[in-house]
């Protein structure tokens, strides 16, 4: 068993003497010890002091030189760090603070009634202000205002670095602590070497610069418009799970743009067209799909086009080159567009770059109007592709006319030369008689020339009534007429011709046949001729018989109809 004992010795007795210094008086007594334990912590203190000071060397020439001390130490206790913190802030000349919501709540816990007398030193000159960068929310809205109407400046920005920390114009104060609700700090980097006090200052510029000035900030949370949030993700597979979020988040109005055909195989594969049905079907969500034809998706098109015509509508566009980003557009609130990195991958990560995420109204509402005009576009390239195939059909229309009317020009020309040739050959034959003919030949050739006449005018009335058909401008004379009497008076008008071809005409009408009509008189005798006309044109002749039948009968649009047949 060890022994152990106190008593007087010439070591002890220095040990205390050095303790006791400041006196004269030499020491009552001294405490000596073998005991492990007790060596080990005196030890440990001792190493600790000896740790912490300064080389004698160092502290003389810096006293003769008249130079400061610097040092950059790391403080662990909660209430070191308060004082420590004071001290760089009161003997500040210029104060500059980078702190979290709760190192806002932190440093008026401990410091704001020195920062006061700060402010009043900088309204009489003697110091250049504070400033503080923090994230304002609705939480530290009031602890802002409470600030700046002391005389502090502030400035918004939304991602913080990761460490908080007041620099001065001779010192730095940093903590990786978040100090949530104003809890203590348990940890501070503490330096006044010239490195670290330009580095931190030089931070803080640089978000200073950037920030927003806190009294537009704390508007926007009073009006409810908190400022926009805009955020580039370099991560395809954040940006799918954001993508999937956005689409079931929505509670009006969703608008996507693909831009090729396979960007929108790959996100029916990951499942959005799904959860586009789902938000039509469920929450009665207006869904628009602007996207290139192609037949690997024509089918997917038109079920989603029979399915659900009213909530989902889908126009294609033409696939461009130029076109590299899918678009998505969320109740005009929110915007996600994902730029194509390589369209030939078969999955969403592996074929999507980077993406940019918004709620910013502005920037929502600009591509918004893209998308509106786009899809304008491509009703507006829908009339126009329908007029050049309306135009396409008129000209094939145009060229058939010009062909029929060529043909007509033809056929009248020979229908004209019909009569006029017997016409001239007759008068011709009474010029060389000079009038020595006899009665019956005379009456015969004035029988053929007014045959011939009467011909000529009803193929020149006919050309007459083509163009005014053609011209829109024919005129009908309407009243009721018996359809019986005005075949009969066609048959009666061409009877010569009848004559000449040795054809009968059979039209044998019957009581129950009697037929009144509303039309034009001429037109109708007309119509009748021309088909009486045609049918003995192509009869052989010679006792040959065509006849002429009527006949009331229901249409398709079911209406009674008065058919002649001949």
């Amino acid at each position: 068993m060890m022994e152990s004992h106190i008593e007087s010795t010439a070591k002890a007795t220095t040990a205390t003497t050095a303790t006791t210094a400041s006196t004269t008086a030499l020491p009552s007594h001294a405490v000596y010890s073998n005991v492990k334990e007790d060596i080990q912590q005196h030890q440990y203190l001792f190493n600790t002091l000896w740790n912490k000071g300064t080389p004698a060397e160092q502290k003389i020439r810096e006293i003769e030189e008249g130079t400061a001390h610097y040092e950059t130490k790391i403080l662990d206790n909660p209430e070191e760090i308060v004082r420590e913190i004071g001290r760089l802030t009161a003997s500040s000349n210029e104060l500059s603070n980078c702190l979290t919501p709760g190192g806002m709540q932190y440093s008026y816990n401990h410091f704001f009634e020195i920062k006061k007398k700060l402010l009043d030193k900088q309204k009489k000159g003697g110091h250049k202000g504070i400033r503080y960068i923090s994230n304002i929310n609705k939480d530290n809205a009031k602890l802002a205002r409470i600030f700046l109407d002391a005389g502090i400046e502030i400035r918004h920005i939304k991602n913080l670095p990761p460490m908080s920390f007041s620099v001065s114009d001779k010192e730095i104060a940093a903590t990786i602590e978040k100090m949530e609700g104003g809890k203590m700090v348990q940890s501070l980097l503490l330096s006044n070497e010239a490195p670290y006090v330009g580095h931190f200052y030089s931070i803080f510029e640089e978000l200073w610069n950037n920030g927003i000035d806190a009294s537009d900030r704390l508007s926007d949370i009073n009006e409810g418009a908190d400022l926009a949030d805009i955020e580039v993700i370099q991560s395809s597979s954040r940006a799918r799970v954001l993508y999937l979020d956005l689409v079931r988040s929505a509670k009006e109005e969703l608008l996507l743009v693909f831009a090729t055909t396979g960007a929108f195989t790959r996100q029916k594969k990951m499942g959005v067209i799904e959860l586009c049905i789902e938000a039509a079907k469920d929450r009665n969500v207006k869904v628009r799909i602007l996207m290139p034809a192609h037949e690997s998706s024509e089918q997917t098109v038109e079920n989603l086009r029979q399915n659900y015509p009213e909530q989902i509508n889908i126009r294609y566009i033409e696939q461009t080159s130029g076109t590299k980003a899918t678009i998505l557009l969320v109740d005009r609130r929110f915007s996600l567009v994902m730029e194509l990195r390589d369209d030939s991958r078969g999955t969403f990560d592996e074929a999507i770059g980077l993406s940019t995420y918004s709620n910013s109204r502005s920037g929502v509402l600009s591509y918004v109007s893209i998308f509106e005009n786009l899809w304008i576009q491509t009703e507006l390239y829908a009339q126009v592709k329908q007029a050049n195939e309306q135009l396409a059909s008129a000209n094939e229309r145009l060229k058939l006319h010009d062909k029929m009317q060529q043909e007509f020009i033809n056929v009248a020309a020979h229908e004209l030369r019909t009569p006029v040739q017997p016409i001239l050959s007759i008068v011709g034959f009474l010029r060389s008689t000079k009038g020595h003919i006899d009665k019956d030949r005379l009456d015969n050739s004035i029988d053929l020339i007014d045959r011939n006449a009467k011909r000529l005018k009803r193929l020149t009335e006919d050309l007459l009534d083509a163009t005014k058909i053609e011209s829109q401008s024919l005129r009908l004379n309407k009243e009721v007429l018996n359809l019986g009497e005005l075949i009969s008076s066609a048959i009666q008008e061409i009877k010569n011709q009848i004559e000449d071809r040795s054809v009968q005409v059979l039209y044998e009408p019957k009581m129950e046949d009697i037929i009144f009509l509303e039309a034009d008189r001429h037109r109708v005798v007309q119509v009748v001729i021309n088909l009486l006309s045609n049918a003995i044109k192509f009869t052989k002749g010679h006792g040959e018989t065509v006849s002429i039948s009527t006949e009331k009968k229901k249409g398709d649009d079911g209406d009674n109809r008065e058919v002649v047949r001949v």
